[in-house]
């Protein structure tokens, strides 16, 4: 694919990112230095596990950097009961956008009624606490179809968004090895076109450069989940992008890679 060019500013850039503290091995220094990340970039939110939600609102207070709490995660399974009661919780102490995972096997099963069910009653409850939801597919277990139906599903119930991926969804390959794609172009562009105009997209898992980031824009993509964020918006300032409108020209990502953070 030809490179393509694309006008934007840096605080549009920061915006996109949900700055991602999740993996499980991370300690509490390690959370107190990617919220050091958060604040310094000016990122929509840093997002963390539901334990951590009351500290780390109160580390970002004033900041202007949202709590973005996990439900469900990374897997989906929990009671639909739990993960309300999770959500809630999270929600009153502070969370402001809360990412869940739906139930992956009742989506593969055909289930639609339980999946819809789910969604409903936790967006209902988030929104009641003041906080919106962002539903979590992980396209990588699913087919073309689960996800239209997704999108479709979400957008009758008024979600705020939906993403691709927890970036935890890993696929036994046939020679037993894990491995997982995370967002791809194609999916965005399935998710986009399949999603009402009042839901956002949000991609997960293999946006880790500035020309990432920038192509997933231009396919109507308004936030990424990174851990990359200083490497994104750092190229970002040496390419010139700043506080003012620049077009800027990127290289499109290969469809169909690696996923990762």
């Amino acid at each position: 694919m030809s490179p393509t060019t694309i006008t934007v500013t840096l605080p549009e850039l920061a915006k996109m990112i949900d700055h991602s503290l999740l993996h499980p091995t991370m300690t509490d220094e390690d959370i107190r230095a990617g919220l050091a990340i958060a604040k310094r970039y000016g990122v929509a939110t840093a997002c963390v596990k539901p334990y951590l939600v009351p500290w780390v609102y109160k580390e970002l207070e004033g900041s202007g950097v949202l709590v973005c709490p996990v439900i469900g995660f990374p897997h989906g399974n929990s009671t639909t009961g739990i993960k309300i009661a999770e959500a809630e919780e999270a929600a009153r102490c502070g969370g402001k956008e809360v990412d869940m995972v739906i139930n992956i096997g009742k989506a593969l099963s055909g289930d639609w009624q339980y999946v819809e069910s789910e969604i409903r009653q936790i967006n209902e409850a988030v929104v009641q606490h003041g906080a919106i939801l962002k539903v979590i597919f992980e396209n990588d277990y699913l087919q073309d179809s689960h996800i239209e139906h997704l999108c479709k599903l979400c957008t009758h119930l008024g979600v705020a968004f939906v993403k691709t991926s927890s970036g935890y969804g890993f696929v036994k390959q046939s020679n037993g090895m894990y491995n997982y794609k995370g967002a791809t172009v194609s999916h965005l562009k399935l998710m986009r076109a399949a999603s009402g105009s009042n839901v956002q997209v949000k991609a997960a898992g293999g946006v880790r450069t500035l020309d990432d980031l920038l192509h997933v824009r231009s396919l109507g993509v308004t936030r990424i989940g990174a851990t990359a964020t200083a490497t994104i918006l750092d190229e970002a300032k040496r390419r010139g992008i700043g506080e003012t409108p620049v077009a800027v020209t990127f290289n499109p990502m290969a469809d169909g890679g690696s996923g990762g953070y």
